[in-house]
């Protein structure tokens, strides 16, 4: 095959192959990490526990995917993206399966352990496998189908798993999801041959950031991948704040109702879903990554600050915030082009699995932070919070040094013989 057909007609079907196969995986992903809000109250009931004590499956499984995704991507690197993915798969199936099956409480636990463990595979295999197989004028479009799956699993999974729960009950629920994963992961095993299973060696000029530091932990903790864990830290910071205390800090400072800011909650997570489907066409036709996300940016704060001062009626509200969706969906296929930029190639698994820690990170501060304002009284800090996080975010990509090399397409030599 020649590099012509792989830019041209058949290098988009097989492209199209690639990005289905992977979002099909990430897609499974996101609808594990809401399995459990669903049918809350059914677990509570059948083990006999409080919610703080169901809880802690929640926590236990945000910890091991925080302590084990770096780890993880170091093993994508090494032994290949396509196995490790299918074996998360067939791991979170297998987990999911036992949570199902087994009766104790702690077995429950146990399982949601192993849950997360699974989880860690996700984004250090998807990434290496996007930034590796998709052409180079295609990888934007690639990143932004990649994360609308996520957002899709994340949508349905909820009403999935309440329809399953009143027909099988909750048990019968998870059992379903493992099919799910288990149907995935099949498909990866009968149509995954067009995925590389084995990382390029480095070739040709290397990102001028990247030089100093090019392999296992010295470049993890090189200032341009630093820089992007923090830059991702913050945006979980920010987008902790809009999606999970937004609705209970209009109600205590302007006295909005929670059918209003729900639906305007609702506007913000539908319009941020479509924006990341337009940052990828964006993403694909600039190099400036940065201007991109520093325009969302500053579009974005200045919602924030909108729906924190003014009290605005149901109309202007959910304007407001689906508008601030658009712009946070918008920045998206551009942060992870930032990303791509300043990997080397053969590292993309730990990287990408090194920054993504920062969701964790930011995923496990903000619910404590938000909600011990909230215990005080103060639901305006939480806007001006969530305002100077991604003013940070702002700072961070607009003052972030350019590559001098841009991070382009894995060459096709380096595709094929990983295939």
């Amino acid at each position: 095959m020649s590099e012509r057909s792989v830019d041209g007609a058949g290098g988009a079907g097989r492209d199209r192959q690639v990005i289905g196969l992977i979002s099909a995986a990430h897609f499974v992903s996101h609808f594990y990490i809401l399995l459990l809000p669903p049918v809350f109250a059914l677990v509570k009931a059948d083990f006999g526990v409080s919610y703080t004590e169901l809880g802690l499956a929640l926590t236990v499984f945000n910890l091991v995917s925080a302590s084990m995704q770096t780890p993880a991507g170091f093993v994508v690197d090494r032994v290949g993206p396509r196995a490790i993915l299918t074996g998360g798969l067939l791991l979170g199936a297998a987990a999911v399966t036992l949570a199902a099956l087994l009766p104790g409480y702690w077995t429950f636990v146990a399982a949601y352990a192993l849950l997360g463990l699974a989880n860690t595979v996700y984004h250090p295999a998807d990434y290496a496998i996007l930034s590796m197989a998709v052409s180079g004028n295609r990888v934007g479009k690639a990143f932004s189908v990649h994360t609308f799956s996520g957002y899709l699993g994340g949508s349905v999974a909820p009403a999935v798993m309440i329809f399953c729960a009143a027909a099988w009950s909750w048990r019968g629920a998870y059992l379903v999801a493992a099919g799910l994963g288990l149907a995935v992961a099949l498909l990866l095993l009968t149509r995954g041959g067009i995925l590389p299973n084995r990382m390029p060696a480095p070739s040709g000029p290397q990102p001028a950031a990247s030089l100093p530091a090019t392999q296992g932990w010295r470049l993890l903790f090189s200032a341009p991948i630093l820089r992007n864990l923090f830059f991702f830290t913050l945006l979980a910071l920010s987008n902790g704040g809009l999606q999970n205390f937004s609705v209970v800090a209009l109600g205590m400072l302007h006295g909005t109702p929670a059918s209003v800011a729900n639906t305007a909650l609702s506007g913000f997570l539908l319009l941020s879903a479509l924006g990341v489907l337009l940052g990828g066409f964006i993403a694909d036709r600039t190099r400036h990554h940065e201007r991109v996300a520093a325009i969302c940016f500053a579009a974005t704060s200045s919602m924030v600050v909108l729906i924190g001062w003014v009290d605005l009626q149901t109309v202007l509200l959910v304007v407001a915030m689906a508008a601030g969706g658009l712009m946070n969906g918008i920045i998206q296929p551009s942060r992870d082009m930032i990303v791509r930029s300043v990997t080397p190639p053969g590292s993309f698994g730990k990287v990408f699995g090194f920054v993504s820690t920062g969701f964790n990170i930011g995923g496990t501060v903000s619910p404590l932070l938000y909600g011990w304002l909230m215990d005080r009284g103060q639901p305006q800090v939480i806007f001006a919070l969530i305002t100077g996080f991604i003013l940070l975010s702002l700072l961070t990509v607009i003052t972030r040094k350019k590559p001098e090399a841009a991070q382009g397409p894995v060459p096709l030599a380096a595709r094929s013989a990983g295939s």
